[in-house]
C-alpha cells in the first residue's frame, strides 16, 4: 500500500512546511504564551524539544498509510497519465463510473468536464490535458486534507501532553529549580511520566517543608560545593619579579607642617600677596622672590616609590573537585521516624535540586533490613521520587549492609566519582573492621568522599570517624525551637 509520504512527494506537497505551520500555531496558543511568561526557563527546554517533536511528527506522516480508495484513485491517475489520446477516450467511461461508485471528490467535476466536451469519445487533446490537471489538483487537495487531519491529531496529542507536563512543572519549579534555567530544563525532562496532580503533590508538600527549614537547604548546598586548595611549594616555584611600593619621607603636598622662606608663589601667605598689590612695595616683593625669602607654607608628606625585587611566588590554586553523582543512603529505622523522617526526605529533595542545577545524578538507597533503590534523575525520576517519599521509616538499622552496597556501586565506572552521603542518627552497631578498612582504601586510593549527615547528637563516635565530612542538623526540640526563633 502506498504511504502518505510517497503520495505527498508525487503531488509536490511539502510536509515540512505543514509541520512548521503547525508548530508556529502551537507555540502561539494562549496556554503556552502565559506559561512561557511565568516560567521563562522552561520555555528554553520546550524549544529545545521542538525539533525532536517535528522529527517525530514527520516520521509519523511517513509511516501513515493512505486510505485504500485514495491510493487506488492515485494509481488510476498515474495509469491515465501514460495513455495515448485514443486509449484515454476509450477508458474514460469506465473511469467515470469508478469515480462515482467510490464517492471520489473529483467525480462530479469529472462528469462536468466530459459533459462540456459532449461525450467521452470526442474529448480533444487539450480537454484531456485539462481533465488530468483538474484530477491532479483534486488528489493534491485530498492529500493536504489527509495530512492536516493527521497533523491535527498529533497537535491534540502533543497539546494534551504539554498541558499535563506544564501543570506538573509549574508546581515543581519552585521546589526543585527556582530560577535556574539548567535545572528547569532537566526538570522538564523528568516530567515525561504521565502523573496526576495528586501524585506529585507529595513533592510539593515536602518542598514546602524544606522552605520552612532554610538551614537544611543551606546544608545541602554546602555539601554539594566541596572544594580543595592545592599550593605549589615555595622551593619548587620559579623566581618572579615582585613589584611593591616603598614609602619614604619627601616634600610632597600632603599636610601643612609649618612656615619657611622660599620662592613657591603657589603657597604664599596672604600678607606677602598684599605687598604685591602696593606699588611702593612691589619692587621689594620681586627682590625677596629672587632671593627666595618670601614667607610660604611648608608642606610635608611621604612619597611612594616602586621597588622591584626577585622572590619565589607560591601559587594558590583552587581546584574544584569533580562534581560527580550523589549516592544518598537514608536510614529508615524506627528511630528515624517522625520529624527525622521528614527532614531526611526533605534533605534528599534539596540534594536533587543541587543535582539538577549541576547536571549530576542522584541515587537514593533506603536501608533497614533490606536496601531499596531509586534514581531521582532517571527518565521516570519524578515517579521514583514519589515512591521514595511515600515510604515509611519503621525498620532496623543495617548500616554495614548499606555501606557495603555503596562500595560495590562506587567500584563501577559510572559511579566512581560519586559522593556517598549517609543520612542517619547513627545510633547503630559497630562496623566490621574489614568494612572499615575497605572504606579507608576507597578514600585514600580512589579519592572518594564519604559524607555523614547526622540528625542526632547521640551518634556513635566509632562510626562517625570513617567519614570525610560530618554535617550536623540537630532535630531535637530545643534546636528546632532555636532555628524557628532565629528565622
Amino acid at each position: 500500500m502506498i504511504s502518505l509520504e510517497t503520495l505527498s512527494m508525487f503531488l509536490a506537497v511539502s510536509e515540512n512546511d505543514l509541520i512548521e505551520e503547525l508548530a508556529i500555531a502551537l507555540l502561539a496558543s494562549p496556554q503556552l504564551v502565559l506559561f512561557f511568561e511565568k516560567f521563562p526557563g522552561l520555555k528554553k527546554a520546550i524549544m529545545r524539544d521542538l525539533p525532536k517533536w517535528k522529527a517525530g511528527v514527520l516520521e509519523q506522516l511517513k509511516n501513515s498509510a493512505v486510505p485504500g480508495d485514495l491510493a487506488e484513485e492515485f494509481s488510476r491517475f498515474q495509469h491515465f497519465q501514460l495513455l495515448s489520446h485514443a486509449h484515454f477516450c476509450q477508458q474514460l467511461p469506465a473511469l467515470l463510473v469508478w469515480l462515482k461508485q467510490h464517492a471520489s471528490p473529483f467525480a462530479e467535476k469529472a462528469h462536468a468536464l466530459v459533459a462540456h466536451a459532449g461525450a467521452p469519445d470526442v474529448v480533444s487533446p487539450p480537454q484531456q490535458t485539462l481533465f488530468l490537471q483538474r484530477w491532479r489538483l483534486s488528489l493534491t487537495l485530498q492529500t493536504l486534507t489527509l495530512n492536516q487531519q493527521l497533523l491535527e491529531e498529533e497537535r491534540e496529542k502533543l497539546l494534551a501532553e504539554l498541558q499535563q507536563r506544564m501543570a506538573m512543572s509549574g508546581q515543581l519549579v519552585p521546589v526543585l529549580s527556582e530560577r535556574d534555567d539548567a535545572a528547569a530544563g532537566r526538570l522538564w525532562d523528568l516530567t515525561r511520566s504521565p502523573l496526576q496532580r495528586g501524585d506529585y503533590q507529595l513533592i510539593v508538600d515536602y518542598g514546602n517543608f524544606l522552605a520552612g527549614q532554610p538551614s537544611l537547604m543551606k546544608l545541602a548546598e554546602q555539601l554539594g560545593r566541596s572544594r580543595e586548595a592545592k599550593a605549589i611549594p615555595a622551593a619548587e616555584a620559579p623566581l618572579e619579579e615582585f613589584h611593591h611600593l616603598v614609602r619614604e619621607p619627601a616634600g610632597v603636598p600632603e599636610e601643612v607642617s609649618g612656615l619657611h622662606q622660599s620662592d613657591d608663589i603657589l603657597r604664599l601667605l596672604p600678607p606677602e600677596l598684599v605687598t604685591l598689590g602696593i606699588s611702593e612695595l612691589e619692587l621689594e616683593f620681586y627682590r625677596r622672590l629672587v632671593e627666595k625669602r618670601l614667607l610660604t607654607y611648608r608642606l610635608q608628606g611621604d612619597a611612594w616609590h616602586d621597588k622591584i625585587t626577585q622572590r619565589p611566588v607560591a601559587h594558590q590554586q583552587l581546584n574544584e573537585q569533580p562534581r560527580g553523582p550523589f549516592i544518598v543512603c537514608v536510614d529508615t529505622s524506627g528511630s528515624m521516624g517522625g520529624f527525622n523522617e521528614r527532614c531526611a526526605k526533605a534533605f534528599c529533595l534539596a540534594l536533587l535540586k543541587v543535582a539538577l542545577a549541576d547536571n549530576r545524578r542522584c541515587y537514593i538507597m533506603l536501608f533497614a533490613h533490606e536496601i531499596i533503590s531509586y534514581e531521582l534523575t532517571a527518565g521516570d525520576g519524578i515517579a521514583q521520587a514519589i515512591r521514595f517519599l511515600s515510604q515509611r521509616f519503621r525498620g532496623g538499622t543495617d548500616l554495614a549492609g548499606c555501606l557495603d552496597a555503596v562500595l560495590i556501586k562506587l567500584a563501577t565506572p559510572v559511579w566512581k566519582e560519586a559522593d556517598a552521603v549517609i543520612i542517619s542518627d547513627f545510633i547503630a552497631q559497630r562496623l566490621p573492621d574489614e568494612l572499615f578498612r575497605r572504606i579507608k582504601q576507597h578514600q585514600q586510593q580512589q579519592q572518594q568522599r564519604f559524607h555523614a549527615v547526622a540528625l542526632s547528637d547521640h551518634g556513635k563516635p566509632g562510626i562517625m570517624r570513617i567519614f570525610d565530612f560530618i554535617w550536623r542538623f540537630d532535630t531535637g526540640l530545643k534546636s528546632r525551637l532555636l532555628r524557628r526563633w532565629q528565622r
